[in-house]
């Protein structure tokens, strides 16, 4: 029986004010090409780099937070290739001492991670007569992680890229937005018979642009060679790439070996050298992690009572987990016990609806709705003042406007159907309609006296509280 077996190379733009070797800003969202742009990241003749502390920063981050083990010294190599978006002829990165050794993340072992400078972006016409190149990107600060081959399906490697992805959101390293290019993922697979102790051949699949690229690039590549060696044949090394809209991998080229990159030592960055007085301060870096999503994880299921996928639900953006945590920190303490599972019903169904149908997420500027207003919602309804139906009509008017509960219930008139004034007339209104179920009542039916509720929640629009309304009910009759 023949075994995939999988390792993944993923590059990550991180998010720094600057470029990786030069004071140019680091923009993604630049809409005018070769506008960030200086000699340095265009490889003019003679122009120095500087690497970039920050980029540095945010590497060692990662390690730390994937218990990698931290160089004390380290250096950055040319890797020289030629290819119309590396304007210097060689790419800047890092060879034999890279930032960070091993690791382990969602139980998948790390080889190494290590920083090097991004291309520049290539359009190709739609004719295939001609490329036009955008230098904005070139020099951008790129982080790539390397696993071991340790992975099996393209479903772990799918569960991997993702919380690859969770983690750096959550340092804020890096956006890691794969339609816009900020994560790209390189898989490298190999068939090889389940009991054979080495690797099949490698074929390498580059610029896994999307999850969905991710799982379904692997697991064709995957049939492909099964398919190959089940004929006969022999399977090549190559490079491949991912063809979305046929659902196929195809040959682009053979795969070239590291000595293929001529790497050498560069010359215009010293090495860095962590244990030497004001190297960067790696206790600092060390103390500026904050809780990561698998803590995050415990941490919810321990103190909100929650179920694993009602967490994850959570956990899987930074934004909503915060916003969750703070709304639950402003309810009442009597009641949060009892309304934690009601605060997160009405996010994730609700509150998550609103913003899927404006197109905004948790966080964005115009997302008008403060924990604290939302958990004053959710006290409302724990407290039975105001019904289902009737939330979330406020909730939706809170949406649009950043009114409080109180506010919109007040503008909306909802509360004039409380207390024993117009509530009154409109269940004595209902009980003269309505003969028969009450006749139905008085025998002893108590699907009457539903029925009859009903019909007084309607002619309140959902505005009166269930318990009123069958007291009054109940008294009248």
């Amino acid at each position: 029986m023949l075994k995939p077996t999988i390792g993944l190379e993923i590059h990550a733009e991180l998010k720094t004010k600057t470029k990786m070797f030069c004071g140019c800003p680091n923009d993604p969202g630049e809409k005018h090409p070769n506008t960030n742009v200086c000699p340095v990241c265009l490889g003019h003749p003679g122009v120095l780099p500087t690497a970039n502390a920050e980029a540095i920063k945010s590497v060692i981050k990662v390690g730390m937070s994937v218990n990698g083990n931290i160089a004390k010294r380290a250096k950055f190599d040319r890797k020289s290739y030629f290819y119309p978006d590396l304007p210097k002829g060689y790419q800047i990165s890092q060879y034999d001492e890279p930032l960070v050794l091993e690791g382990e993340l969602a139980g998948v072992k790390i080889r190494r991670v290590h920083l090097e400078e991004d291309t520049a972006r290539l359009t190709h016409a739609e004719d295939g007569k001609s490329s036009l190149v955008d230098f904005n990107r070139a020099s951008v600060p790129l982080m790539e992680l390397v696993t071991e081959p340790v992975l099996h399906s393209a479903s772990d490697a799918l569960k991997f890229a993702k919380e690859l992805q969770l983690l750096l959101r959550y340092l804020g390293v890096s956006d890691a937005d794969m339609e816009k290019g900020e994560m790209r993922i390189e898989a490298n697979i190999s068939l090889a018979n389940d009991k054979a102790n080495e690797f099949g051949t490698k074929v390498e699949v580059k610029n896994i642009n999307s999850f969905k690229a991710v799982e379904g690039a692997i697991a064709y590549e995957i049939e492909r060679q099964e398919k190959v060696l089940n004929d006969g044949g022999k399977v090549v090394q190559e490079t491949r790439g991912w063809d979305p809209i046929k659902g196929k991998t195809f040959s682009q080229r053979s795969k070239e070996e590291a000595h293929d990159y001529r790497y050498m030592p560069e010359p215009d960055i010293p090495p860095l050298e962590f244990d030497k007085p004001g190297a960067i301060n790696l206790e600092e870096i060390r103390s500026s992690i904050p809780e990561l999503p698998w803590e995050k994880r415990g941490r919810f299921i321990k103190e909100y009572g929650l179920e694993e996928a009602q967490v994850e639900l959570l956990v899987n953006d930074k934004a909503t987990a915060e916003f969750f945590e703070e709304a639950v920190s402003e309810l009442e303490e009597d009641e949060a016990h009892k309304s934690v599972r009601l605060l997160f019903n009405y996010l994730s169904s609700d509150l998550q609806g609103l913003l899927n149908d404006s197109n905004l997420k948790m966080g964005d500027e115009d997302f008008k709705i403060t924990p604290a207003k939302f958990a004053d919602l959710v006290s409302l309804v724990s407290k039975g003042e105001v019904t289902s139906r009737v939330a979330k009509n406020i909730l939706s008017q809170m949406f649009k406007t950043g009114m409080d509960a109180h506010a919109v219930l007040k503008e909306m008139s909802l509360d004039e159907f409380s207390g024993e004034g117009k509530l009154k007339e409109i269940v004595k209104e209902v009980v003269a309609q309505n003969s028969k179920a009450v006749e139905d009542y008085k025998k002893g039916k108590e699907n009457a006296l539903q029925f009859l509720t009903g019909q007084v929640m309607a002619k309140t629009r959902g505005g009166s509280k269930p318990d009123e309304v069958v007291s009054l009910l109940k008294e009248l009759l």
